[in-house]
């Protein structure tokens, strides 16, 4: 089969495509045919090297996929040959092999897909829409009727996450660097779409809380943004931080006059039992049409070099994914 390979570290050029040995399900595995896999920016750093898991080289990129079944192990229940699935980085904590044209995981990890819902869509269940629920509820403590302030909103992410926010209730104000992305922030449902690329954009958001700043905030680049929703946030605000890539200078006498709390989350910490349960919801929320997937760019598996340039820009507009 053919698959995206790194035989080092290096820049997103190290990727390459290669034929590789079809995989092989195992006693208790399925082989999926692969019809989409998900791009995240966790890929990028485990093929740079600094990621806090260093694969075996070669590597095939990828926890993400959603396919058919194609093979099923001897001891396997519950999944036939035909059966359309997805499978993520949130279940198995597996963060490669999905960059291929077919891709092996336990059975264990691996749930239907729901009607309706396409392959391209089904691959943001692995990482977007677990770190979305995650974030807003068990970490963040949103409850019906609060405000939420999604600091970059028109990611894969936080698009999820303006979609849980309102299916719960939340009134959401969503931030965007663009004008087609402040377009996207609203049209998934957002009740505020605020500018961050514009001076003065904080009494913007302020307003958009009726003054008293937003209960909670999910931040997705905390090393430019923290200090200013420290500054944004209500009295006894939550700030959820989800992404980060350096370090920033804070003063930390905001945290305490208004007592916030700052909450770092990282989805594999979530036991498996709670993970469950996030799945769950989510699945349910899909099958009903509560939530509904925001796909960005879809690009051919031979272009994996471009995809990974692409996810660490910013002004994406949902999940990037790879088509076999």
């Amino acid at each position: 089969m053919k698959a995206i390979q790194f035989h080092k570290f290096g820049g997103p050029e190290v990727l390459q495509l290669d034929e590789v040995a079809d995989p092989v399900p195992g006693a208790d595995g399925v082989v999926i045919a692969v019809k989409a896999a998900g791009v995240n920016p966790a890929d990028t750093y485990m093929r740079e090297g600094t990621y806090r898991i260093k694969p075996a080289l070669p590597c095939i990129p990828g926890g993400d996929a959603a396919g058919d079944v194609v093979a099923v192990g001897e001891n396997v229940t519950g999944l036939a040959i035909g059966d359309r699935v997805f499978a993520g980085v949130a279940m198995g904590l597996d963060f490669s092999g999905c960059y291929a044209e077919s891709v092996m995981r336990p059975a264990s990890h691996v749930l239907p897909i729901p009607e309706g819902v396409s392959y391209a869509e089904a691959v943001t269940f692995g990482v977007s829409y677990p770190t979305a629920h995650y974030a807003l509820f068990a970490r963040g403590g949103a409850k019906k009727g609060e405000t939420v302030f999604i600091h970059g909103a028109s990611g894969s992410v936080g698009t999820a996450a303006i979609q849980l926010a309102k299916r719960a209730g939340l009134t959401v104000i969503g931030s965007a660097g663009s004008q087609a992305g402040l377009a996207l922030v609203l049209q998934e449902g957002a009740d505020h779409a605020i500018d961050h690329s514009k001076a003065g954009y904080l009494g913007g958001i302020r307003e958009a809380s009726g003054g008293f700043g937003p209960d909670l905030i999910l931040e997705m680049l905390a090393n430019v943004n923290l200090a200013a929703d420290m500054e944004i946030a209500a009295m006894h605000g939550r700030i959820v931080v989800i992404g980060n890539r350096g370090e920033i200078a804070i003063n930390a006498r905001m945290a305490m006059m208004k007592e916030l709390d700052i909450r770092g989350i990282m989805l594999w910490n979530v036991p498996e039992s709670q993970l469950n349960d996030i799945l769950a919801d989510i699945l349910v929320a899909a099958a009903d049409g509560a939530i509904k997937p925001k796909l960005g760019r879809q690009l051919p598996l031979a272009d994996a070099v471009k995809a990974h340039e692409l996810v660490l820009q910013p002004g994406n507009a949902g999940k990037i994914v790879l088509i076999p």
